[in-house]
C-alpha cells in the first residue's frame, strides 16, 4: 500500500518537471486518480473515493491532476508512466485498493486509465 497513489504522481512530477509540485503533492493526487481507478475497476465505490478524495484535500493536497499536454494530456500521462519502475513489458502496473485497507497491483486498460486521466485533471 505504500507505492499507492506514485505511479500517476511520479507521472505528473516527470511531466511537470521535478520541483514544480513535491512529491507528496504528486502522490497526494495520484492517490485520488488512483481511487477513481479501482472505482472504475469495480473494486471500490464511490462514496469510498469521495471521502479519500476530502482526506487529501483537508491535507492540503491537489485533488486535480494538472494537465501535461494540451494536444493529448492522457498519452502523456500514459507515455510518462509506461517507464515507472512497475510496469512490466510496456504493460502500466498500479496500486489499486481493493477495499478498505487491502491493496493490489494490476494492470489495467489503457482506455480505462485515460478515462480517470480525463476525468481527473484541471
Amino acid at each position: 500500500i505504500l507505492n499507492f497513489g506514485h505511479t500517476f504522481g511520479h507521472a505528473i512530477e516527470s511531466g511537470l518537471g521535478y520541483g514544480q509540485w513535491l512529491h507528496g503533492e504528486g502522490v497526494g493526487c495520484g492517490m485520488v486518480m488512483a481511487a477513481h481507478l479501482s472505482q472504475r475497476l469495480g473494486l471500490v465505490d464511490k462514496p469510498f473515493v469521495e471521502r479519500l478524495t476530502a482526506l487529501v484535500r483537508r491535507a492540503g493536497l491537489p485533488v486535480k491532476g494538472p494537465v501535461l499536454s494540451v494536444a493529448d494530456n492522457a498519452g502523456r500521462y500514459l507515455e510518462l508512466m509506461r517507464i515507472d519502475k512497475k510496469s512490466e513489458a510496456g504493460e502500466i502496473r498500479f496500486v489499486v485498493i481493493d477495499g478498505p485497507g487491502r491493496a493490489a497491483v494490476r494492470a489495467a486498460p489503457d482506455a480505462l486509465v485515460r478515462e480517470v486521466i480525463d476525468a481527473c485533471c484541471a
